[in-house]
């Protein structure tokens, strides 16, 4: 899990990133106010609080408990009610709050939630809050997108090394324009299905209103690994080995590249047969 940290009215507010979603700290949030944590707690009894969750809920999480939310909905309100994000999770199966225990322990929520708490706590606190939000989501881009450039320029830069290598050992002397183009494809076509399972032309055919090719939509990973094949397969040609079997092994590292990259991600959309593979390179 992603922990940043931003300073909002001179409070340390924690951001977490889970399952690829912002969440903020509402216990940081509260640290300068008055009443501290027991504004968690106030909150989540209102009513409107809980109106609110429950369809921030529904929109958001289908495995959603629409039936204990129903009861808590109808208890909401009453002087006798109390609710706890634990308690709001443990019933409903709400995915909006989450508690962090321990020590260091925190109640999370997912950013829309969290800027609703921080208005009722004070709409200044909640405009400072999202500004400073903003401003470390410019600043994580900026630096994705640098990061997302230089690898593309990486990949440029081993893709001569790699057209350098065809042009050394596997184009004949005397050869048309037009057959040497069609030697430097199936290379280029080779480390595709490599990497991504489908040729140039299968990427097109299956996105035909897509601007730029496969590698310029390709993910940060995918370049990262892209970069280090055309480096291993100008390798593999000054090796003289078969395309098929620079096909296998070229595919073979590119999976282990990328399971290694993605850690726990799911890598399946990368394996596929290499039967399969060698039949969509004859093609």
């Amino acid at each position: 899990m992603k922990h940043r940290k931003i300073i909002v009215k001179g409070a340390e507010v924690q951001i977490a990133t889970r399952e690829e979603q912002d969440y903020i700290s509402l216990t940081d949030m509260v640290r300068n106010f008055e009443g501290g944590s027991a504004l968690i707690e106030q909150w989540l009894k209102n009513k409107d609080t809980v109106l609110f969750l429950g369809i921030w809920e529904q929109l958001n999480n289908e495995a959603f408990n629409s039936l204990e939310f129903e009861g808590i909905k109808h208890e909401a309100g009453r002087n006798s009610f109390f609710l706890s994000a634990k308690k709001w999770i443990d019933k409903t199966g709400a995915i909006g709050l989450y508690a962090k225990a321990g020590r260091y322990g925190a109640t999370f929520a997912h950013r829309d939630i969290a800027f609703e708490f921080g208005s009722w706590l004070s709409p200044e606190f909640k405009l400072y809050l999202i500004k400073e939000f903003q401003r470390l989501k410019e600043e994580e881009s900026r630096l994705t997108s640098l990061d997302w450039s230089f690898q593309r320029t990486l990949a440029k830069v081993n893709y001569k090394i790699h057209t350098d290598a065809i042009k050394d050992k596997l184009i004949p002397a005397l050869v048309t324009r037009q057959q040497t183009n069609a030697i430097y494809a199936t290379e280029a076509d080779l480390l595709n299905v490599a990497l991504f399972g489908i040729t140039a032309a299968q990427w097109r055919q299956a996105n035909p209103r897509a601007s730029g090719n496969m590698r310029d939509v390709a993910t940060l990973e995918q370049l990262v690994v892209l970069s280090n094949l055309e480096s291993i397969n100008a390798v593999l040609i000054h090796q003289h080995l078969p395309q098929s079997d620079r096909l296998t092994q070229l595919n073979k590292i590119a999976i282990s590249q990328m399971r290694s990259l993605l850690s726990s991600k799911a890598t399946g959309r990368l394996s596929s047969p290499v039967a399969v593979i060698k039949k969509a390179v004859k093609k």
